[in-house]
Formats: structure tokens, sequence, C-alpha cells
């Protein structure tokens, strides 16, 4: 694991000055998405001292860069506990919009926040989560670029009897919906880590997120369980999950510049 966290930062190094690439993709979504810190300072409470710990939680997006040859720069404006209207209302959207350009690619995801109707910063209606990702998609369009919708990741949830449960409603429809309608390409993350969930079972899954016992990593010294977000193996998974979307809807513009071996 070690070692693919030193991958990452060194690809993403590599993806940041590749100043001279000839495609973009530009991604928007929420933190499952989301670039996460590889390392956090933590002070110990006792002696005070404060050393940097390797941070577990990663987003799909982050790992994105390792899949892609020097040719592709990845500008992941995905942030945590965004819905489809905080990106907008935020500013981040128009941020996306002023800087990308004919050619370039835009991955939208968003889901896991906009049906959170407690919070009221984050909840989108079903009518609104529509009408923003048409406005996404006929905007990308507008300037030649190429939008791609995702629906949501699912999240790792079984009952009691050990049967999968749907924690996205309706939103996953929406998002397939417009990406018919609109005549985009869809991709479709959510029967996608479904399938993967399923095939690993309830038990074997719980190792794509964030469980962690205490004493297993000093930023949650009293361990974490957290069925949402990933960890590197997930958020790994999940990225192989899009690439494989990628090449079953024939995009050889960005599947030709796969990497053809990974580390």
């Amino acid at each position: 694991m070690r070692r693919l966290l030193l991958t990452i930062l060194l690809c993403l190094t590599v993806s940041n000055l590749s100043s001279f690439a000839q495609k973009r993709i530009f991604m928007i979504g929420d933190s499952t998405m989301a670039d996460k810190d590889l390392f956090k300072d933590v002070t110990d409470s006792i002696s005070g001292t404060t050393e940097s710990v390797s941070f577990p939680e990663k987003g799909w997006g982050q790992l994105l860069p390792l899949f892609f040859n020097e040719n592709i720069v990845i500008e992941n404006h995905a942030k945590n506990g965004r819905s489809s209207k905080s990106f907008i209302k935020e500013g981040r959207w128009q941020k996306v919009i002023d800087n990308i350009g004919a050619g370039d690619y835009l991955i939208i995801q968003f889901g896991h926040n906009d049906a959170s109707k407690d919070k009221k910063d984050r909840y989108t209606t079903p009518e609104e989560y529509v009408e923003y990702f048409t406005m996404f998609v006929q905007k990308a369009k507008e300037i030649g670029a190429k939008p791609i919708i995702c629906t949501s990741v699912a999240r790792r949830k079984f009952n009691k009897n050990g049967l999968f449960e749907d924690s996205h409603g309706e939103y996953l429809d929406l998002a397939r919906n417009v990406a018919k309608k609109e005549a985009v390409p869809m991709i479709d993350m959510y029967e996608k880590s479904k399938k993967l969930l399923l095939e690993m079972g309830e038990e074997n899954s719980k190792s794509l997120f964030l469980h962690l016992k205490p004493g297993d990593n000093k930023n949650f010294p009293n361990g974490k369980i957290d069925n949402t977000h990933f960890n590197v193996k997930g958020a790994n998974a999940m990225a192989e999950l899009f690439i494989e979307g990628l090449k079953e809807k024939n995009l050889e513009d960005l599947t030709k510049e796969f990497k053809t071996i990974r580390e």
C-alpha cells in the first residue's frame, strides 16, 4: 500500500507538470471522487510531538492519473460534501466552465449529497437535480467539451439478512435519463460498483472502505467504520470500473492514452 501511495504522489506530480498534454479531463462531483490528502500532520496529545501520517481516505478520481499516460491531465474539482446544487452555489462550477475548453472531457458524478433532505445547503430536489445536470452537459457542449455522466458509486449497505440495500433512490435514474436525453455517454458506476460489492460479499467488501481498528492509523486513533468513503484499494477499484466504462463506450481518444503497463 505504501508503494501505491508513492506511485500516486509521483503520478499527480507528473500530471501537474504536463502542460504539453493533448487532452484534459475535468471532474466534478463529491467526496467519493475527490482528491484527499496523502499525508496529514498528527500531534501526540501526551508528548506534543507532531509527525506526518499517511491519510487512508482516497477518492476514485485521485487514482485516475495512474491509468493514463502523460498526454492526459486530470483536473479533479470534486469536493467533499458537495451536491450538484452546492457545487454551483459555491462558485466551483463557474471555475470549471471558465477553464474547460473544446476537446476537453467533463466527468459528472453527484448524488450522495443531493438526497440529504436534512442538510438544506446540500439538498437538491429531483427537479433541480435534472436541471443542474442538464445545464452541466449543455454548457460543456456549447464550449466544445465532451460530457460524460456517471451514476453515483454504491455505498456498502447490507441489511441484517446480508442482502444489499440501495441508498440513492431515484437520483440514479435521473442521471441516466439526462444522459439519454442529451445523448452523452453514461457510465453506470452504481451498477458496476454494486456488482463488485456483491461479488466480494458483505465481509470481504469491507476491505474497500474505511474500516479501521483503534491503532490502525493515527489519523483515527479510535478507529473508524465508514461504508461510503474508500481507502486506496477501494478508490483504485472504482477507478478501474470507470476505465472499464470508457472501454465499453469506445471512447478511443481516451482509451488510446491508457498506460500499457501499470506499476
